[in-house]
């Protein structure tokens, strides 16, 4: 941070982010907490261990402490053992994980001096602004999804009222929501398709907590998905009877900067070396895995296709229950591509094991098109970046988000087969997919249709844009706290 910016934030009151573990979730508050920071808040992260291996977030860690003088981070007192939960999804345990954690932050949020000017949660940390209200902190969200997600989890309690049906009863039955595109029900959220699963009464009570939270701070802009913000500032995705909360769009947000780990500098090399706009990048997020079968029929189609791609594998996931949420091994590539790939695609592709610099990749102007699982930090990074992107959702609000951006925004085209019985996209379709994306004139219009997303969204963020005096909004009322 500035000298000058050191200098207002001393003797101010902190604003407190609290971020549910995994990298996804961190990555987007600490980008706000940087934001902030730079205007002058002094900001502390509260930190706590996952229950499941979320992915290194130590290296990052320690690369934006060095980086941002203005942000702390607060380690809460780790939970030994969690109660047992009733779930299927990681989700049940984060929610599970959080409240234990609350007696932690009681007492951290009672001895703060000054006390804090506000508690900004994520999604999964609803349970802590009940701790601050007793505690009289101002509580906030900061939902890490787009607006459309935000309008779907608002109107969540009135599906859960309207219908006794569970979501994975209900087939292709369409699930409608004020302001966004109806979705099958196969397409809802993994968690919430069984409700008597952890996960399900995690979310629903998460949907209630908005209503009473002081502001919900959204990781989009307005012109993006403009339907869904109108639906949901004008009430129309409230459950009845109770208030909707005030809604600042105050993105893009992504990672301002990427901390390259290893392998990072071979990434950027390779791009440099290749014709602008010719590579196709395929990477899946932190904790996205597919099965060895999958992984061969993706080199299949990429072979198949004669472009040009920088590919991320990570290892197949566990056939072992027990070792579902342990950390993920190297993937061994001898073994899982089909034989001969990497030879004889030596001159066109790039394999890169578990991880690649993400952001950096995308602004390269070598990279023409994104095959991409639609979480909303690697949507965004796009966007940023002007990339088109072909959607394969994997997990969370993926294939939702899949529906949004093809059917509302237009900024993608899914590959077929994800959604089958057998969960598998043919080597066949990867391939016609990849070079449609890349040579037809459906492609170029997609493209098109993109490089316009990012100029709105730069403009969003411009000073005096509409994102920029979202933020500066809120930044002046922590101020005068």
């Amino acid at each position: 941070m500035e000298d000058g910016a050191a200098a207002a934030a001393a003797g101010r009151r902190p604003v407190l982010l609290y971020p549910s573990p995994g990298m996804g979730h961190l990555v987007s508050m600490i980008e706000l907490g940087q934001i902030l920071g730079a205007r002058g808040l002094p900001v502390t992260i509260l930190v706590i261990d996952p229950p499941y291996d979320a992915g290194a977030t130590g290296p990052f860690l320690a690369g934006v402490s060095a980086a941002s003088p203005s942000i702390s981070f607060h380690r809460l007192p780790k939970v030994e053992r969690l109660a047992p939960v009733k779930t299927k999804h990681h989700e049940g345990l984060t929610f599970e994980a959080i409240r234990a954690s609350n007696p932690g932050l009681r007492e951290f949020l009672a001895a703060a001096s000054p006390a804090p000017a506000a508690l900004i949660v994520d999604f999964f940390c609803s349970v802590a602004l009940e701790v601050a209200r007793d505690l009289g902190v101002p509580g906030y969200f900061f939902f890490t999804s787009g607006a459309e997600v935000l309008a779907f989890f608002l109107y969540l309690p009135v599906l859960h009222a309207q219908a006794a049906a569970e979501f994975q009863d209900m087939g292709e039955e369409l699930v409608r929501v004020p302001g966004i595109p109806p979705f099958p029900a196969t397409h809802a959220i993994l968690p919430l398709m069984e409700r008597d699963d952890a996960a399900y009464e995690g979310f629903l009570s998460c949907s209630a907590e908005f209503c009473r939270c002081d502001g919900v701070i959204v990781n989009t802009f307005r012109l993006l998905e403009r339907r869904a913000v109108e639906a949901v500032v004008a009430g129309r995705c409230t459950p009845p009877g109770l208030p909707t909360p005030p809604v600042h769009c105050i993105g893009p947000l992504i990672k301002s900067q990427e901390v390259l780990g290893e392998g990072g500098e071979e990434c950027l090399a390779w791009l440099d070396a290749q014709p602008e706009a010719s590579v196709v990048f395929l990477c899946f997020g932190s904790i996205g895995r597919f099965s060895a079968e999958q992984i061969r029929e993706v080199a299949a189609g990429l072979e198949a296709s004669g472009q040009r791609f920088l590919w991320v594998v990570r290892a197949p996931p566990s056939d072992d229950p027990a070792r579902k949420y342990d950390k993920s091994p190297e993937p061994d590539l001898d073994a899982l591509l089909p034989e001969g790939f990497l030879a004889r695609t030596k001159d066109r592709g790039l394999v890169v094991k578990s991880w690649a610099p993400q952001r950096d990749v995308l602004a390269h102007a070598a990279v023409g098109g994104f095959v991409t699982h639609c979480g909303w930090n690697s949507v965004l990074e796009a966007v940023m970046a002007g990339v088109p992107m072909l959607a394969w959702p994997l997990y969370a609000e993926q294939r939702m988000n899949r529906v949004f951006l093809e059917e509302e925004m237009r900024l993608a085209v899914a590959v077929e087969g994800y959604d089958s019985e057998s969960g598998l996209v043919a080597a066949e379709e990867v391939a016609a997919k990849v070079r449609w994306l890349m040579e037809s004139d459906g492609g170029r219009a997609l493209r098109e249709r993109t490089l316009a997303a990012m100029r709105q969204a730069h403009d969003a963020l411009r000073q005096g844009g509409e994102s920029e005096a979202a933020l500066a909004g809120l930044v002046d009322e922590w101020r005068r706290a």
